[in-house]
C-alpha cells in the first residue's frame, strides 16, 4: 500500500491554487464538472504523495488539516526557499524532550536539534486557510525506511 493523495479542505480554490503553485509544487490536475464540483491536485517536489483540494469534494471545514509533514534533507535550505516563495515559515525549532515535537508550540526550543539529530529539527507554516504544514529534517533514515 502507498499513501498517494491527501485531501485538504479550503475555502477558496483559486487562492489555494495560487498559494501551492507559488511554492513551486507541480500542478497535476484542475478538473471542473459543472458549478458544484472542482478538484485540483498538486505534488510537492520529489514527493510520491499529492494533495487534492477543491469544491464539492469534502464536507470538512477549511483549515482543519493539521500536522501535514514535508520531509527535507536540509531544513535551513527548505525554509529559505519557502520564504522566498511567499510562505510565512516559523523559525527552526526542536523539541525539549527529544525527536518528536509536542502539539502546538508546547516544548519548542529555538534552533536545530542538538548535533543536528536526524528527525529532530522542525519548522512550520500554514496555507491561506490554516491547513498546517510541518517541515522535518531527515538526514539518516531509521532502519526499514527508504
Amino acid at each position: 500500500m502507498k499513501l498517494e493523495v491527501v485531501m485538504i479542505p479550503v475555502a477558496d480554490v483559486d487562492r489555494s491554487k495560487d498559494f501551492y503553485k507559488a511554492l513551486g509544487w507541480r500542478e497535476d490536475i484542475d478538473f471542473t464538472e459543472g458549478d458544484d464540483f472542482r478538484v485540483v491536485q498538486f505534488t510537492p517536489p520529489g514527493s510520491g504523495c499529492s494533495v487534492i483540494f477543491g469544491k464539492g469534494i469534502t464536507s470538512a471545514a477549511p483549515g482543519r488539516m493539521q500536522g501535514l509533514y514535508l520531509i527535507v534533507d536540509d531544513i535551513d535550505a527548505a525554509r529559505s526557499e519557502l520564504i522566498d516563495r511567499g510562505a510565512d515559515v516559523s523559525e527552526v525549532f526542536h523539541d525539549q524532550g527529544g525527536v518528536w515535537h509536542h502539539a502546538g508550540t508546547v516544548g519548542r526550543v529555538p534552533g536545530l536539534a542538538p548535533e543536528r539529530q536526524s528527525y529532530g529539527s522542525f519548522a512550520s507554516f500554514s496555507d491561506p486557510d490554516g491547513n498546517a504544514w510541518m517541515l522535518q529534517e531527515v538526514t539518516t533514515r531509521l532502519p526499514g525506511r527508504l
